[in-house]
Formats: C-alpha cells, structure tokens, sequence
C-alpha cells in the first residue's frame, strides 16, 4: 500500500499470516483469518466466524479498540465501484438495529467484488 493511498483513507489487502499475528490473543483457538485488508494502522479482517475491525488509537497506536461483529448480526451491505476519475471503491454494512452503515474505503486497485463476495460467503448462509 503506497503512502498516497494510506493517507486518502484506503485499505489494501495483507497476507492472513500478519494478521492471525496480530490478532493472536483475540482468536479464538480453531478461528482462522480467510481476508485482511488494512487501512493507514487500522485493520479490518474476516475470519471464518465474524468480521473484525480493529481500530489503533492515538500517536503511538498502543491503544486499540476491537470490534467484534458476528455475520449473523450483518442485516445488509452495499459496495460502490470505483469511478474513472474516483479513486476508491467502499463497502458500507448494516448491523441489525442499527440505522448508520459502517462504511470502509478500498482503493482502486483491490477488487472489492472479491470483498463483496468474502461477505456474502459468511451473511447470506
């Protein structure tokens, strides 16, 4: 991920191993990263049991808040295509009883139809 694309707010994908790194003492013990994409410091990964987003807090990013969410609590999502001229893609979900998405923003050179899809593996069973 080049530094331009960071700084606009993009994610790009990582390898699964850096992330199960990452996240070794939130996963579980059979729980196993399929995608991770991550975004300036922030990550947002898909397991085989829930999405995670990982938020890295402050100048050192030290602090970090987790957020857990089951699929079966995803009620819909949408993606938006990049543009000729637009340089993102974005993926908004909706969790159940919530009215605001949580929206994401991709850049242009990942193929968010492959992030659509992962989604759609784990929501629409």
């Amino acid at each position: 991920m080049g530094f331009f694309d960071g700084v606009m707010g993009n994610a790009s994908e990582i390898k699964n191993v850096d992330a199960e790194k990452e996240l070794k003492e939130l996963l579980s013990a059979s729980e196993r990263v399929e995608h991770a994409y991550k975004l300036i410091r922030d990550l947002i990964v898909f397991t085989d049991r829930r999405l995670i987003l990982v938020d890295k807090q402050g100048v050192t990013g030290k602090k970090m808040e987790y957020h857990s969410i089951p699929y079966k609590n995803i009620s819909h999502f949408s993606i938006e295509t990049a543009g000729t001229f637009d340089l993102e893609a974005e993926l908004k979900i909706w969790l159940s009883g919530s009215a605001a998405p949580i929206q994401k923003n991709f850049n242009k050179q990942l193929n968010i139809y492959k992030v659509q899809s992962v989604l759609a593996d784990y929501v629409c069973r």
